[in-house]
């Protein structure tokens, strides 16, 4: 992306006359899932189809170690600086727990989310999320803050060479079975979200009681030179359990059944409280890429912002603590506009989107599997029949487990009864973007009916204790 000589996101930001046409058409992704050559892992291990398969059926082994960033937060006052800059309280977070924080803006519109462990009252691990992480360095430079910080960036922007650490998620109905295998000693009992501390094949590794398809998945990381000797004995053991090890385009599917709304488009560009926060941060930095795309066009840029109810992650926000935006978030408690759904697409209309391609003239927009989002926040127009907005449609894939097209949504909650009918639009207007990826084609509307997120049945059993 071409900067014109900028130093600041707040310069690039200047330069520009309409940031919707701005993020829409000009900007590049700076993600994996927009650029597959940002990361070592290939991406199919064998058919993105069996890997999907794997997670329900047997076990499936993803590589996470490179896309990810990570910071780590040390020092006397590190609960009071991420308390002051997150939703989530911090009354009874204890090492062994881990977390999903977020952060908001002062207008309680979300900045990111991230995967928080806590090692110690003084020593936190926060994985993934390149805004949010960017936010609390800022903070922590600029407040008077008793912290240290330890950066450990993805792969791509990772001056190191390396990673500090390899990370692993393993789910699936025998994961448990190899999981319990591959350790030395006993097996720990690690409740959702818990933590415990084992070793594999020799090396200490930290486990995490996580996963998107409904089983008693793990997160497992540790030392970057451990992970080869980690991920085989893994694989082998798990060998006669029928493991396959996952590829990126499996793991980014994921979230069709899991119902993860991941990578909200940050909301720091227009607030005024945040002007010296643009101007710290560089033009090259990951918010300059922010990439928008789909079929709803918004006429201002604060209409892409989110809430927390609009990703489904209410529950975490707490109102026991002072942080940022929880003014705006108790006002937005006493009745929230829209809500998570899942969206199953209408099967003859996705057969009609394939089979366009073999028509004379402009096609329907390409319905890449196993993930046919095609910017790095997609929103799409979802409508009633008379043609009223009912709620905005993001990531939509492909679940092989499911035989269905699926989408998330945040949806209108006038719009959002389970079983409601609507209409998607997909495709760009006006045949499309000027995103370089993004090839000409027509707009269509698709046929959508409202469902549960998570979507996956094996998922709602999990987050209601019943565990396969």
């Amino acid at each position: 992306m071409a900067n014109n000589g900028a130093k600041t996101l707040e310069d690039v930001l200047g330069s520009v006359t309409d940031l919707v046409d701005h993020f829409y058409n000009d900007t590049l992704a700076p993600h994996v899932k927009a650029k597959s050559g940002l990361t070592p892992v290939p991406l199919e291990q064998s058919t993105w189809v069996e890997e999907q398969r794997a997670w329900r059926n047997t076990a499936v082994l993803f590589d996470q170690s490179h896309h990810m960033p990570e910071l780590f937060v040390r020092g006397r006052d590190a609960i009071k600086l991420l308390s002051h800059l997150g939703v989530n309280s911090f009354a009874n977070f204890k090492p062994g727990i881990a977390k999903q924080y977020i952060c908001c803006n002062p207008e309680g519109k979300v900045i990111g989310e991230t995967l928080m462990y806590c090692h110690s009252d003084s020593d936190f691990e926060l994985v993934s999320g390149m805004p949010l992480i960017n936010w609390v360095e800022y903070n922590a430079q600029l407040g008077n803050y008793d912290v240290t910080l330890e950066r450990d960036n993805n792969t791509a922007r990772n001056p190191k060479g390396k990673r500090l650490k390899f990370r692993f998620g393993m789910d699936g109905p025998h994961a448990a079975r190899i999981f319990e295998e591959a350790i030395e000693g006993p097996m720990p009992e690690i409740r959702f979200f818990g933590t415990a501390t084992v070793r594999i094949a020799g090396c200490e590794v930290m486990a995490l009681r996580h996963g998107m398809a409904g089983h008693m998945g793990v997160e497992l990381s540790g030392d970057y030179d451990d992970g080869e000797t980690v991920r085989n004995h893994i694989l082998s053991i798990g060998q006669r359990h029928g493991i396959k090890a996952g590829g990126t385009l499996a793991y980014f599917s994921a979230v069709t059944e899991g119902g993860w709304m991941a990578s909200p488009f940050p909301a720091i560009f227009t607030s005024p409280a945040l002007a010296q926060y643009r101007k710290w941060l560089p033009a090259t930095t990951w918010e300059a890429g922010a990439q928008l795309g789909g079929s709803y066009v918004a006429r201002n840029i604060e209409d892409y912002y989110v809430t927390p109810w609009d990703l489904g992650v209410d529950a975490r926000i707490k109102f026991d603590h002072d942080f940022v935006g929880r003014q705006a978030l108790e006002r937005e408690a006493t009745s929230p506009t829209r809500c998570r759904r899942t969206l199953v697409w209408n099967k003859d209309d996705v057969a009609r989107i394939f089979s366009s391609i073999l028509e004379p003239g402009l096609a329907c927009k390409m319905l890449r599997l196993p993930y046919a989002s095609y910017a790095y926040q997609m929103y799409d127009a979802v409508r009633t029949a008379d043609g009223s907005l009912a709620g905005l449609s993001t990531f939509v894939g492909y679940s092989a487990n499911e035989a269905q097209v699926v989408s998330l949504a945040m949806m209108d909650r006038e719009h959002a009864e389970i079983g409601t009918e609507l209409v998607l639009t997909w495709g760009e207007p006006d045949g499309g973007s000027r995103k370089p990826h993004v090839e000409r084609h027509r707009q269509t509307d698709v046929r959508v009916t409202v469902a549960p997120a998570p979507y996956a049945s094996a998922v709602h059993k999990l987050k209601h204790g019943v565990v396969g």
